[in-house]
C-alpha cells in the first residue's frame, strides 16, 4: 500500500493536472468523481484535494459530496471549486463576484507559515473564476488576498482544512508547487514512496496475478513507448504467453513497419506476429470524414483483428494495451465525473462493449514521462524509450478528411521531410513531437507559370512533458524553410505549408 491522495473531481480541466503535480513529489494520486468519492476512503489515505469546475457551489444541482469524506479525519485541500464547495457546506457564503478573474494576478499573504511557508510576502497566481466566497465558516481564517478577491486563500488550521481560490496546479502560478509541497509535506505527512522501482516489481506482479498460470496475453504492440513498456512488464510477468501482434494500418510512418520489427526481434522474447491490414483499414476508412467515426473505425478492426488471432492460442483471453492516463482523460466524462468528453481513443472510447477478452493495461494510471522512467528501470534501451508519441490511430489523425490512399501516402511522404529536416537541423532535442498534418484546406498557388489548386501541408511540434498540457515550439527560419521546399517540389498535391502556432489547451497536439 503506498500513501495516497485522493483527488475529488467537480468537472475542472485541471483535475488530471493536479494528479500529475501530486505524482512530481513521488506521492501516489487518484482521482475519482464527486459523487462516489466516499468509496475511496481508508488505506494508506494522507489527505484529500477538490478540484475546481464550471458550476457554482450556490446553484441548484452543483456537484456536490458525501459528509464522510469531509469525516475522513485527513488534511483538506479545496482548490476554486472545491474552496467554495467547502465555505457553502460549512455553514459560509459564496455569491457572483463582482468583478471575474482570469489569468495572471497579484496575489497577497496575510500568513506565511503552514500551507504558504517560503512563499514571497507578494506572488503571482493563475485564477479562473467568477464567484468569490463572501462569508467564512466558522473557524477558517483568511490566508491571502488580490485586490479583487478577498478570500484568495482561506484555511481551518486545527482541522487542517484549506481553501485556494487560485490554481496552484496550473504552472503559470509561480509557486504553487510550493504550496502543493507544503500541504503534501507538512500537512499531510507524505514522504514520498511512489517511485518507478517500486513501480515497476508491482506491475510486474500484477500482470502476473491478473493472468495466472496458464493465461495468455494477446498484446497489442505499437512500437511506441507505451507498448513497449506494456510488452516489457508482460514478458516478465508470464514469458512467452504474451503474444506480441503488430498491425500495420496502411496508417504508419515512413520506416515503422521495419523499425518495429527488427527492434522488437532485438530486444524482446515475445512472441511476435506482423498482420498486413492496410486495405482493410483504408478500405473501411473510405468516405469516412468524421474525426469520432474515423477513430471508432480504426478501434473496431484493432480489436477484430486481435481477437483472430487470439483464436490461435488456447488461453488468450487477455488484451494488453498501452493505454496511459490522459487517453482514459479524454475518452470518458473524467471516471464518471463532469468533466467534457474530448475525444475517443481507439484504445478507451473505441472499444466495443463485446470485447469478451479481459484488459490488461497497466499503465492506465500513468503519465507519459512516467512510463518512459518506468521503461528505463525496466531495461527498454534509451533509442526506444525517448522516442517521440505516435498515436495509435497513425497518420489518420493528421488527415483532416478522408483517409483516401493517395492522401494517406502524401502525408507519410510530408511527415518523413518534417522528421528528417527537424533531426538533420539538430531541432528535435526536448521536444515533445514533430510532425505533418494534411489539412484538408485547398489554396490557389502558382507553379511554373501555371495555377494550382491543391492541399496545405501543415508543421506541428510542441513541447509537453506528459501530453496534457503542450506548447507550441518555432523551429529556426532554415529547419522551416528547407521542410517547405521539400514538401513543395517533392510532394504532389500540397502547394502550401503553413506552421500550426496552438497550444494546448485550447487546441489538442493532433488535429483529429
Amino acid at each position: 500500500m503506498h500513501e495516497r491522495i485522493l483527488i475529488v473531481d467537480f468537472g475542472s480541466q485541471y483535475t488530471q493536472l493536479i494528479a500529475r503535480r501530486i505524482r512530481e513529489h513521488q506521492v501516489f494520486s487518484q482521482v475519482v468523481p464527486a459523487h462516489r468519492a466516499g468509496e475511496y476512503l481508508g488505506g494508506d489515505l494522507k489527505g484529500i484535494i477538490l478540484s475546481g469546475g464550471p458550476a457554482s457551489a450556490y446553484a441548484e444541482g452543483a456537484p456536490t459530496m458525501s459528509e464522510e469524506v469531509l469525516n475522513a479525519r485527513v488534511p483538506i485541500l479545496g482548490i476554486c471549486y472545491g474552496m467554495q464547495w467547502l465555505c457553502e457546506h460549512l455553514g459560509g457564503a459564496v455569491v457572483a463576484g463582482e468583478h471575474r478573474e482570469f489569468g495572471f494576478t497579484e496575489m497577497s499573504l496575510d500568513n506565511r507559515e503552514g500551507l504558504f511557508r517560503g512563499v514571497a510576502a507578494e506572488t503571482v497566481v493563475w485564477m479562473s473564476h467568477g464567484d468569490r466566497v463572501e462569508k467564512l465558516p466558522a473557524g477558517f481564517d483568511r490566508l491571502a488576498h488580490t485586490a479583487d478577491c478577498p478570500e484568495a486563500a482561506i484555511g481551518d488550521e486545527a482541522r487542517k482544512v484549506y481553501g485556494l481560490q487560485f490554481h496552484p496546479e496550473v504552472a503559470h502560478t509561480r509557486e504553487g508547487v510550493t504550496v502543493l509541497r507544503n500541504f503534501l509535506h507538512e500537512i499531510c505527512g507524505c514522504v514520498g514512496d511512489w517511485t518507478p522501482g517500486d513501480l515497476a516489481q508491482e506491475l510486474v506482479r500484477g500482470v502476473a496475478g491478473q493472468v495466472g498460470h496458464s493465461g495468455e496475453i494477446v498484446l497489442g504492440l505499437s512500437g511506441g513507448v507505451d507498448s513497449s513498456v506494456v510488452g516489457a512488464i508482460c514478458q516478465q510477468a508470464i514469458g512467452r504467453r504474451c503474444h506480441a501482434i503488430f498491425v500495420d494500418t496502411g496508417l504508419l510512418r515512413s520506416g515503422e513497419r521495419e523499425l518495429v520489427e527488427s527492434t522488437f526481434r532485438d530486444h524482446f522474447e515475445l512472441d511476435l506476429t506482423v498482420v498486413d491490414a492496410a486495405d482493410r483499414f483504408l478500405g473501411n476508412l473510405a468516405g469516412v470524414t468524421d474525426p469520432e467515426a474515423k477513430r471508432k473505425v480504426i478501434g473496431y478492426e484493432f480489436v477484430e483483428i486481435f481477437r483472430e488471432q487470439a483464436k490461435r492460442f488456447e488461453n488468450a483471453n487477455f488484451l494488453g494495451q498501452g493505454t496511459l492516463y490522459p487517453d482514459v482523460i479524454e475518452s470518458v466524462a473524467a471516471h464518471g465525473g463532469a468533466t467534457e468528453v474530448i475525444k475517443s481513443h481507439h484504445n478507451v472510447g473505441g472499444l466495443p462493449e463485446d470485447l469478451e477478452m479481459d484488459l490488461v493495461e497497466p499503465l492506465r494510471l500513468l503519465f507519459k514521462d512516467e512510463v518512459r522512467e518506468l521503461g528505463r528501470v525496466l531495461g527498454l534501451p534509451e533509442e526506444m524509450v525517448a522516442r517521440q508519441p505516435f498515436p495509435g490511430p497513425g497518420l489518420a489523425v493528421r488527415c483532416v478528411g478522408e483517409c483516401a490512399p493517395d492522401r494517406i501516402e502524401r502525408l507519410r511522404e510530408a511527415d518523413a521531410i518534417v522528421r528528417e529536416e527537424f533531426e538533420r537541423h539538430g531541432e528535435h532535442e526536448g521536444v515533445w513531437q514533430y510532425f505533418a498534418v494534411l489539412t484538408g484546406a485547398r489554396s490557389v498557388g502558382v507553379m511554373g507559370d501555371q495555377r494550382t489548386y491543391e492541399e496545405a501541408c501543415a508543421i506541428r511540434a510542441v513541447q509537453s512533458s506528459d501530453g496534457m498540457t503542450a506548447d507550441w515550439v518555432y523551429p529556426s527560419h532554415a529547419c522551416l524553410q528547407a521542410i517547405s521546399n521539400r514538401v513543395i517540389n517533392k510532394i504532389r498535391g500540397i502547394n502550401r505549408v503553413v506552421l500550426d502556432v496552438t497550444s494546448k489547451p485550447p487546441g489538442t497536439i493532433e488535429w483529429e
